[in-house]
């Protein structure tokens, strides 16, 4: 799966994003190190803040399906379209337990380009237990 089709498919997932008290819609897609790919969206509930994030939603369906390694994902969100949207911190964590020096985190920045980052570049010195 090439970056464009991994973005569409966070693009996609974004719109069934659960985002009623926020308005903030996020979707992830990331691809495994099997070839599959596996989404989330972020759902919200009236108990803020025990909504889950999309990033948790796609790492855990890639989890649920027997994946270990996260070769790339991408994250889209943003309220009426997408804009910059890096993911949270417990989410870097997150997508660092699954991650090498390989992994590329891809995100749209400021320019409104998509860029790839490395986890390392968003979560640097990263909690290991290993």
């Amino acid at each position: 799966m090439n970056d464009e089709e991994l973005i569409n498919q966070a693009v996609e997932v974004r719109e069934r994003a659960y985002s009623r008290y926020s308005g903030y819609s996020v979707g992830a897609a990331l691809v495994d190190d099997q070839g599959d790919v596996h989404t989330g969206c972020n759902v919200e509930n009236a108990s803020f803040p025990q909504g889950s994030c999309a990033e948790t939603g796609a790492i855990a369906a890639m989890v649920a399906a027997g994946g270990t390694r996260i070769v790339a994902i991408a994250v889209a969100g943003g309220s009426d379209r997408i804009t910059t949207c890096t993911p949270c911190g417990g989410c870097r964590q997150r997508i660092s337990e699954f991650a090498d020096g390989e992994t590329r985190v891809i995100l749209i920045a400021e320019d409104d380009e998509w860029h790839s980052y490395g986890i390392d570049e968003l979560l640097p010195h990263s909690f290991k237990l290993v």
